[in-house]
């Protein structure tokens, strides 16, 4: 059978009004309890209630956390140079392909490749018999014309005796005139001929123009060549002395300028591209007389005289340009100098291991330090590892008290387990001592 229907009995007023009461009860300790949790006062550690509690947390330097380990380093002076490092591409002091002036059969070649050769060292020899007929074919021209500008000379002087003694008419007198000056003419250019006729021979044998390194042969004994053939029969290029190209920003112009006018030569270092070996020492050259408006640099020129050999043609190297050098900088390292919204600043490390902020004025640096101008003083101490989880006024350690507090630990703990071992071990005596007397 189904139970009869009850009907629900209405919540009386006074219920409400207690259960009411019991909910304002339980929200009002909510809220004081959350209240005391924000406003609690701080433990000895700086934290709230202890280093577990609100503040604290793990340190970056916080005072309610542990110390953060910091490397550090010690502000000195010294003389600090001031120099420009970039990438530069050596360039051949000159570069000449040898291209010869008379087409002809190559007889002989007089080098070897990679060959280092003089000025006006032989290199090749072309077939010259044909320019010698030449010559011999001019010469002949020449005193054939020069007999027979002796001849008219020789009538003209007749003609203008007889026309003194009024025994010939002028017109003669000025037609002999007319042919020596012919001849004269005549007689001129077969000098040029044959002058033309002696270089050609001349030519025959193909030189070096420059001095330098004579690169990969083109050409061999047999082969026919034209007059300015575009392969020529070699490239030489000059490597000693050799250049260096490279480009500086366009801010230090003005101080390279005003160095370069000055007479003062200006240190340049070749150093090979891990920046660790100096492949040569040269000097400051010149500067383009554009700047490059995409990367707001302008090229430079430095001379080596590459005695070694260590620097080739082509080659990428790393220049350190030498500007000046800062007499008495404080320097400190590079790692040390941050930058905020502020500016640049320090985080200086004071006697009680706390550090602080301080703001600096940077100065010239290098790829390793970096000088101040004001805001740090000799001697004093600045953080270079570490800087990212500091707070001002936070406590810091050293890599070394660090170390010393591990080892602390380390050594109590194997203290306690060599204890525990030796009272196991006495234990384990005593028994057996029983059992030997209750046998």
């Amino acid at each position: 059978m189904t139970e009869p229907y009850r009907p629900i009995r209405p919540v009386s007023r006074k219920a409400q009004v207690i259960g009411g009461a019991i909910a304002l009860a339980v929200l009002a300790g909510v809220v004081w309890l959350a209240w005391s949790l924000m406003h609690a006062p701080k433990g000895a550690d700086g934290g709230a209630g202890g280093p577990g509690g609100p503040g604290g947390g793990f340190g970056g330097g916080r005072r309610g956390g542990p110390a953060s380990t910091v490397a550090v380093a010690t502000a000195t002076q010294t003389d600090l140079p001031v120099v420009i490092e970039a990438l530069g591409t050596v360039t051949p002091a000159a570069t000449v392909t040898v291209r010869p002036q008379v087409a002809g059969v190559i007889t002989q070649v007089l080098f070897k490749e990679g060959q280092m050769v003089r000025a006006g060292q032989p290199l090749v020899q072309i077939d010259p018999r044909q320019f010698q007929m030449d010559l011999l074919q001019a010469q002949g021209n020449l005193t054939r014309d020069e007999a027979q500008l002796a001849n008219a000379r020789v009538t003209l002087a007749r003609y203008q005796t007889l026309l003194a003694q009024d025994s010939i008419a002028r017109q003669d007198v000025d037609t002999q005139a007319a042919t020596v000056k012919q001849l004269q003419g005549t007689v001129m250019a077969d000098k040029a001929a044959v002058g033309t006729a002696r270089l050609n021979v001349g030519y025959a044998r193909i030189v070096a123009p420059v001095s330098g390194r004579v690169g990969l042969r083109v050409v061999d004994v047999g082969n026919y060549i034209g007059a300015g053939d575009a392969s020529g029969v070699a490239v030489i290029t000059t490597v000693s002395p050799i250049d260096v190209e490279f480009t500086v920003p366009q801010d230090d112009v003005p101080r390279i300028g005003a160095r370069a006018n000055s007479g003062a030569a200006l240190p340049v270092i070749a150093l090979d591209r891990t920046r660790t070996t100096t492949l040569d020492t040269g000097t400051f050259s010149t500067l383009d007389n554009v700047v490059d408006v995409g990367t707001g640099t302008v090229k430079a020129k430095a001379r080596f005289a590459n005695a070694g050999g260590t620097l080739f043609p082509s080659q990428f190297v790393n220049v350190r340009l030498e500007l000046d050098t800062i007499k008495d900088a404080v320097v400190v390292p590079a790692t040390a100098l941050r930058q905020s919204s502020d500016g640049a600043f320090v985080w200086v490390l004071d006697a009680d291991q706390t550090v602080h902020k301080r703001k600096v004025v940077a100065g010239p640096s290098t790829t390793a330090q970096v000088s101040l101008t004001s805001g740090l003083k000799v001697g004093e101490k600045v953080i270079t590892e570490g800087g990212d989880r500091l707070r001002e006024g936070g406590k810091v350690q050293l890599p070394g008290q660090a170390a010393g507090r591990m080892g602390q630990g380390k050594s109590k703990g194997q203290w306690a387990g060599k204890r525990g071992e030796g009272g196991q071990g006495q234990g384990g005596e005593h028994r057996r001592h029983r059992q030997q007397q209750a046998q």
